[in-house]
């Protein structure tokens, strides 16, 4: 993919440290080896050594200049179960039961990032999304100014028969928060605009999606897409934004002229915020199997540091392209 060579050039260009917690599953090993040689990052596995050498040994993968850390025989495990404390005790958590957490990969991995040994962490090759999610709000945390976490989707189009290069689009939330309230839906528009600007190379210009466009229908689902637009322009004064909006007036200028003749997006919008999870989840799956765009993610955002989820069934090439992606978020 022509676009996302311009993500692995960025990230190449820093080489941030991103650490996966499961380092001895074997997509999760040659996904490291690959975004290693290929200069992306610099990986750090999670797991048993001797499990993820035998691993690597069997399927020929090359772990030079990986790094392998078994939370239990590691140097930061102790500091790791010390901070871990810190932050869970007044929750009532004791110093044993730190230590007990810490030796989970998943906790460890995020305890690395929480610490600044690594710059993102990755999951979610085996563990489950609320597994992910959770471990990241308790040890990395919400970043300032946000209240929730939310995903978001890169979605890519190129044409896939020249290979030739097209545009990229922000789809948000497609897999996280079932159903936003306003507050929520602008922190959601909010987050996106940032990711598009990580990712997209150009201006976030968002949509706030709806049935109706500027006031042409009337229900309490409408309401909550115009007050949540007038949230987030509060938020983001410098950021052109459309809604309450639909589709087609957010993505094709000759429409906006008709619906929307005050619009500041007019009609190219590269960031869509989908009302609900459920209109969200419907729609990147049409782009993606009517459309044939690339769909990458669901990626975490309005974390303090990156920390993202992988599908169970993801392949290696899902692993890889998150590492990438992972790796461009935390250089801000």
């Amino acid at each position: 993919m022509q676009f996302f060579n311009s993500i692995i050039d960025k990230a190449r260009a820093r080489q941030q440290t991103i650490v996966l917690a499961e380092g001895e599953d074997l997509r999760i090993i040659e996904a490291a080896s690959r975004a290693t040689r290929d200069g992306i990052a610099k990986c750090t596995l999670i797991g048993n050594q001797t499990t993820i050498q035998q691993q690597a040994r069997k399927a020929n993968i090359d772990l030079t200049d990986i790094r392998i850390e078994d939370p239990l025989q590691s140097e930061y495990f102790e500091s790791s179960s010390q901070q871990l404390w810190q932050l869970r005790k007044h929750k009532g958590m004791t110093l044993k039961q730190a230590q007990q957490q810490a030796q989970d990969p998943l906790c460890f991995a995020d305890l690395m990032l929480r610490s600044n040994l690594a710059d993102g962490s990755i999951a979610g090759a085996r563990y489950t999304t609320g597994e992910r999610v959770r471990s990241a709000l308790q040890i990395v945390g919400v970043a300032p100014g946000f209240n929730s976490v939310s995903s978001f989707f890169l979605m890519i189009f190129e044409n896939r028969d020249t290979g030739e290069a097209g545009k990229a689009m922000i789809f948000s939330d497609c897999g996280l928060i079932i159903d936003p309230d306003a507050e929520q839906l602008a922190e959601i528009a909010v987050a996106a605009a940032q990711s598009g600007r990580q990712l997209l190379g150009e201006e976030p210009r968002v949509a706030m999606l709806s049935f109706s466009t500027d006031g042409s229908a009337s229900h309490p689902f409408v309401d909550k897409v115009s007050k949540a637009t007038q949230l987030a322009r509060r938020q983001m004064p410098n950021v052109a934004i459309d809604g309450e909006i639909q589709l087609d007036a957010a993505i094709v200028p000759a429409i906006a002229v008709q619906k929307m003749p005050a619009s500041k997006v007019n009609g190219t919008a590269n960031v869509l915020i989908f009302p609900n999870l459920e209109a969200g989840n419907i729609g990147y799956k049409l782009t993606q199997r009517f459309g044939g765009a690339t769909a990458i993610g669901p990626i975490l955002q309005g974390l303090n540091r990156p920390a993202n989820d992988l599908s169970r069934g993801c392949n290696v090439d899902d692993v890889y392209y998150l590492i990438a992606m992972t790796a461009l978020q935390s250089l801000g």
